[in-house]
């Protein structure tokens, strides 16, 4: 057997048979996919009842976050398509994969973010992949709509999650979780913004149950946070504020997808605020070595919250039966948003180059 065959070329190659592709969709990949589902022993134990929690490590993708999966197909779809450049919104993740997989393809990108509300990390990517960034005195929301007007009269493919092929792309985590643990888990756990991603897992756990790859279909818990929480609240938040900039969404794109899944899973959607966010996020940082962007610590501040022996008696959290398995999906790299990692950093000690002096300061 050969290395090509046995070398992971990325989601289209792995799970070409469950994706609207052809022999005649030019795929363009980074070689996403394939993250790691890593066990959390400390959040199990915070959860109790036997039970076994799980997550899963999206910041691993090539540029950092979950987007790709939804990228590579949005790309290699607009590649088929004829197109020469792409589109789209951003609040930070998307504007990294577009303009990565667009550099990769060939084609121009183009990227319309909100004037002072995207991550360092994430604008630094945009710019070196080589997009067109254009500042707007607006929220992500803005954004979006003018993208949509754009793609309606131009030669420009959107590749926001408006385009039904990035949800198809990132159905491809599910698969993957089902593949690692056997069947589908019990209780699938997210942050939720533009709402494409709960919205396609929900689409990737129902297709492989069909085909009978799993015995069962998990309750899906969504998270927002608590200053753009529009889907929580039951109407859109015009001038939405969190810490969480990923997430930072008055008026999700995919509100409809990811409410169904939620209900249809029996499962419901709550809010963290953002000292719970941040706290959760220095928490597995330090308990568990898994350094995630603020907006995917939503998935285990909502877990802390709503799941350990404090929970409250309002919770809206469905009830979690012994022995359950838990998913939690961080969907981006601590690294995407150093800014905010950095203020827990409360000064740094220097001494002189002597071994004393460095065991007095540790405490050895």
């Amino acid at each position: 057997m050969s290395f090509q065959s046995l070398h992971d070329r990325g989601v289209i190659a792995r799970w070409r048979e469950f994706l609207p592709v052809s022999e005649k969709t030019p795929v363009i990949s980074l070689n996403e996919g394939s993250t790691p589902l890593v066990h959390s022993p400390r959040l199990s134990a915070l959860v109790g009842l036997g039970c076994e929690v799980y997550i899963k490590y999206e910041g691993l993708n090539p540029t950092g976050s979950f987007k790709d999966r939804g990228m590579t197909m949005a790309i290699s779809k607009a590649a088929e398509a004829g197109a020469r450049a792409v589109i789209c919104a951003s609040t930070g993740n998307t504007s990294a994969a577009a303009a990565a997989y667009a550099a990769r393809g060939g084609m121009t990108s183009i990227v319309l973010l909100p004037a002072g509300k995207i991550a360092l990390g994430k604008l630094a990517q945009a710019f070196m992949y080589g997009a067109k960034v254009v500042a707007i005195e607006g929220n992500f929301d803005d954004a979006l709509r003018l993208v949509r007007e754009i793609g309606e009269t131009e030669p420009i493919a959107v590749v926001n999650s408006i385009n039904p092929y990035r949800l198809e792309g990132q159905k491809t985590a599910a698969f993957e979780i089902i593949e690692t643990l056997g069947d589908a888990p019990d209780v699938h756990i997210l942050p939720v913004g533009n709402a494409g991603n709960i919205s396609a897992y929900w689409m990737g756990y129902n297709e492989f149950h069909q085909h009978k790859r799993s015995t069962r279909l998990p309750k899906m818990i969504g998270y927002q946070a608590a200053g753009s929480a529009p889907i929580y609240y039951g109407k859109v938040v015009e001038k939405p504020e969190t810490i969480a900039t990923a997430i930072r969404i008055g008026n999700p794109a995919s509100w409809d997808k990811a409410a169904a899944a939620m209900k249809d899973s029996g499962g419901t959607v709550d809010i963290v605020t953002d000292e719970q966010i941040l706290a959760a996020q220095y928490w597995l940082a330090s308990h568990e070595g898994i350094f995630v962007e603020p907006a995917s610590a939503a998935s285990i501040a909502g877990l802390m919250k709503c799941m350990g022996k404090d929970r409250c008696a309002t919770c809206p959290m469905p009830t979690i039966a012994e022995g359950s398995r838990i998913v939690c999906t961080v969907t981006g790299h601590g690294l995407k948003d150093p800014d905010v990692a950095a203020k827990h950093i409360s000064g740094i000690s220097t001494v002189r180059a002597d071994k004393s002096a460095i065991l007095s300061l540790i405490g050895g």
